[in-house]
């Protein structure tokens, strides 16, 4: 595959020889729709997954002796979460776009426009943002944004906080984004973060 992608072969890298018919098939539709490709993608794991089970030993799951009062919880998951996160974080390489931190459990991937918001996008690559913890909670909270020219934008109601908050937060305002190997954040998306869930005051 990688001898048909346009971002390697830019480079000079061509990828391995002989690249099929349907290599290119592939290459081409999973290019047309990623949207699609993504869902799809999904429902096959989801299905490998459900074959780990045996009905057999459901009961173990259902009734199991536990002590200081825990108990199984029902929570709704998030279809494609992983796979969306995979994505993101693989085009950014793995760090944080505002520090470049590189702890993969400190990694967020980032909805520009919250995943409440817009079912279309929910897992969209352009609708993501690789962030640390602490950043990916700023932006959630409308705290920092992005602007058009992918510098980081913070709220002045952090201009005057304590110290850490100066290093850790404010000492970005106006430095450039590290942008991602593929997938740039889609500039609506970031408008819409702007106007809808950042606050500048």
């Amino acid at each position: 595959m990688a001898s048909l992608d346009p971002r390697i072969t830019e480079t000079g890298r061509v990828g391995l020889k002989g690249a099929s018919k349907a290599d290119r098939a592939i290459w081409e539709e999973a290019n047309r729709d990623w949207s699609l490709l993504l869902n799809e993608s999904i429902d096959v794991i989801e299905a490998l997954n459900s074959t780990l089970f045996d009905s057999t030993n459901v009961a173990a799951f259902e009734s199991p002796d536990y002590s200081v009062g825990d108990h199984f919880v029902t929570a709704k998951a998030r279809k494609g979460q992983q796979l969306f996160r995979q994505t993101v974080l693989t085009s950014y390489g793995n760090q944080c776009c505002i520090t470049g931190l590189k702890e993969p459990k400190l990694i967020v991937a980032s909805h520009i426009i919250p995943w409440q918001k817009d079912k279309t996008h929910r897992l969209n690559p352009h609708n993501g943002l690789a962030l640390n913890a602490l950043h990916d909670k700023a932006f959630d909270q409308g705290l920092i944004t992005v602007n058009d020219d992918m510098t980081v934008r913070v709220s002045n109601k952090l201009k005057q906080q304590d110290q850490y908050t100066q290093k850790a937060i404010v000492k970005f305002h106006g430095e450039g984004l590290i942008l991602p190997g593929r997938f740039m954040p889609n500039p609506e998306f970031l408008q819409y973060h702007r106007e809808n869930v950042f606050t500048e005051n």
